[in-house]
């Protein structure tokens, strides 16, 4: 057993505790991990607030990291102590019909545990004060050392920046994967994407490698626009600044809509309005942000009848554990931008305020 440092959530709505826990070894088929970096992102806050159906305290959270392999259990072949590896919050187990079809990376092996907050057989690894700490999707970085399944985890480029590539478990993934697996977004094309924080300059990232002429970027918050350009935004606004609805502004500016759209939010006013922004007869809209538990989307059903098509994404549609050591090496080969989306690097005891400046939209 290992005792370290992890940022305890022990209860909805409070902010993180950090607490010394034990860590208990790798069981059959599981990874034990020391965890080198780590990032916030919307989602772990999503279920500290209390919102998540699927949340239970206390538990550990954090779905973006990147460390060592500590060691290994039993059946373990993919992964050996000393390997550096990103943990994985959808799975690759390569056996289940899922994995065996090309047309989705949305894994199921482990899908029901995971979702409760524990390993594959039930149970816990981590323990603090004589509790039971729940997991968090499959991966739980906040903390110094922790297990997962041996499905989920992507052996990595050992010379990469641990502190960087750590994004690419979730948020740069997800949006870059938006544009290119998704949507398929082709050169000349118009785009628009509602929600300028880290996924969606990964989806204008994703729509500028693609070739697309034009994209919009869409946000209430102006600071956001120098960065937004940099990624590859050639222009945006606020919905605050009309006085009809963005969808009718974005149809108008464009002769007739985009080509595609992307909502990376979790808004479902949005969802509509980007679907709406899209061109009649080939417009392609694309959730990528995850609404709060229970709520539902609207539109009028001849907007799909006359031709707009209305897709989800869920980590960009990439099959984790084939693509994100790819998605490394375009990093490392300077195909893709990583270091551009750290806007802060803070001690692992400062967590708080990580989350603050996220919500601060800093």
């Amino acid at each position: 057993v290992i005792k370290c440092k992890a940022a305890v959530a022990w209860e909805a709505g409070k902010p993180l505790s950090l607490e010394e826990v034990e860590v208990a070894p790798p069981k059959a088929h599981e990874v034990r991990i020391k965890i080198v970096a780590t990032a916030v992102c919307h989602t772990d806050a999503y279920t500290l607030s209390g919102a998540d159906p699927e949340g239970c305290f206390p538990v550990i959270l954090g779905h973006e990291g990147a460390g060592i392999v500590e060691s290994i259990g039993e059946g373990v072949t993919k992964v050996k102590p000393g390997d550096t590896v990103i943990p994985l919050y959808i799975p690759q187990c390569g056996e289940c019909k899922f994995c065996k079809n090309p047309k989705t990376n949305l894994c199921q092996k482990i899908r029901i545990t995971q979702g409760k907050g524990l390993m594959p057989d039930g149970t816990s690894r981590f323990t603090c004060k004589g509790k039971q700490i729940y997991h968090f999707m499959g991966t739980s970085t906040f903390s110094e050392y922790t297990v997962v399944a041996d499905i989920s985890v992507a052996k990595i480029d050992a010379a990469a920046p641990l502190d960087k590539v750590c994004l690419l478990g979730c948020g740069i993934s997800t949006g870059y994967g938006a544009a290119v697996n998704t949507a398929k977004v082709e050169p000349g094309s118009t785009c628009a994407v509602f929600g300028l924080g880290g996924v969606g300059l990964a989806v204008i990232m994703g729509c500028k490698i693609a070739g697309a002429s034009r994209i919009i970027g869409i946000d209430l918050n102006k600071d956001k626009y120098a960065k937004a350009k940099e990624f590859g935004a050639t222009e945006c606004m606020s919905p605050q600044d009309f006085k009809k609805p963005i969808q009718e502004v974005l149809v108008e500016m464009t002769d007739g809509g985009v080509d595609y759209s992307f909502e990376c939010i979790g808004n479902v006013g949005v969802m509509r309005a980007a679907l709406e922004a899209c061109h009649k007869g080939w417009g392609v809209s694309v959730i990528v942000g995850v609404a709060a538990a229970g709520q539902e989307i609207s539109t009028r059903p001849f907007q799909l009848v006359t031709g707009r098509t209305w897709k989800g994404t869920a980590f960009g549609g990439w099959k984790s554990v084939d693509n994100v050591p790819k998605l490394v090496t375009d990093y490392m080969s300077k195909k893709i931008k990583v270091d551009e989306f750290v806007t802060h690097t803070l001690p692992f005891d400062k967590i708080n305020e990580a989350f603050e400046l996220m919500h601060t939209g800093k």
